[in-house]
């Protein structure tokens, strides 16, 4: 693999910085931010290259945590303060109308900042 990030992948990551913290943005989110790609897109570059970015604020569109890596997430959206929610069976889901950020702007109210 070379060292340098393909271009595709460096405007990814650099949207997944952008995200504040206790806010998310989906896969789909991103592409549709950047104008280009599509969700598995977005995802091959989060498995590859997110360990250096707030991987845990791109996110599946259901508002479960990442496969596998359940444990690290929630204690990420505990401390940011990220809007969880329980599912019927207790599990811990993310409340996608409350954490998820359209991408433009500062924080605005979480209530509002959605999609």
């Amino acid at each position: 693999m070379s060292e340098e990030l393909p271009a595709y992948a460096e405007r990814v990551l650099e949207a997944a910085e952008r995200i504040p913290p206790g806010r998310v943005m989906t896969y789909g989110d991103i592409a549709e931010w950047l104008g280009e790609g599509g969700p598995r897109q977005v995802g091959r570059v989060m498995a590859l290259y997110g360990g250096a970015v707030p991987w845990w604020r791109v996110v599946r569109a259901d508002g479960r945590p990442l496969p596998g890596s359940e444990a690290r997430a929630l204690e990420h959206y505990r401390t940011e303060a990220t809007a969880l929610r329980l599912t019927g069976d207790g599990e811990p889901r993310l409340d996608m109308r409350r954490a998820r950020w359209d991408g433009y702007g500062g924080d605005t109210a979480r209530d509002e900042g959605h999609i």
